[in-house]
């Protein structure tokens, strides 16, 4: 499929129909895990261990990542041409009509399975280069922008690199709910914002 095709894809469906796109990706997510996680963990025990929500580490290290990222990515958003930033207008889709809990439900989701999958599982079990380049695959409308892709590369180098380093998913769940809460919330105010005028 071509940036073309792509983008009248997203133009053609509903924001009822978006969002059930959304999370029926997520649930397929969860369920590979799920079943990737039956054979490649002895019992789920081990897998809850790869959880730790009461280490300082989720809050010191995944927010201020999270919150370091957001920040850099609004600064090139401004410096740079937006061009470099168009995915095809499925991020400006998904969150343009939503409001804070309706943005902080879906980053939840999408942080919570996206974790799971690619550093939980496949990095535990394939490293970070394999985990890395299949997260930056998965996000098919990032191939249309060398600018996006390189950049989602990157990012998931940088999310699995604090997993290797922690060994704790609460911590990158926490980062990347952080990185995708903020930037969705900004694409939210940005739209009120120009719809009054301001």
């Amino acid at each position: 499929m071509k940036k073309d095709q792509y983008r009248e894809l997203i133009n053609s469906l509903s924001d009822k129909e978006l969002s059930f796109h959304l999370f029926l990706t997520q649930i397929l997510l969860l369920a590979v895990a799920f079943i990737l996680g039956i054979f490649l963990f002895d019992g789920f025990e081990e897998f809850l261990e790869l959880f730790r929500w009461n280490d300082p580490l989720t809050w010191q290290v995944g927010a201020t990542a999270g919150v370091a990222v957001v920040i850099a990515d609004l600064t090139l958003m401004k410096l740079l041409p937006p061009s470099l930033y168009d995915d095809g207008g499925l991020n400006q889709r998904t969150f343009r009509h939503k409001n804070v809990y309706q943005i902080a439900v879906i980053t939840a989701l999408v942080a919570f399975s996206e974790e799971i999958l690619f550093r939980g599982i496949i990095q535990t079990h394939t490293g970070l280069i394999v985990s890395s380049v299949i997260f930056a695959l998965v996000h098919y409308r990032y191939l249309f922008n060398w600018f996006l892709f390189i950049n989602i590369i990157f990012l998931s180098f940088v999310i699995g690199y604090i997993y290797m380093k922690t060994g704790n998913l609460a911590v990158t769940i926490t980062m990347h709910f952080i990185i995708d809460f903020l930037l969705g919330l900004s694409i939210s105010v940005r739209n009120k914002q120009e719809q009054e005028g301001i």
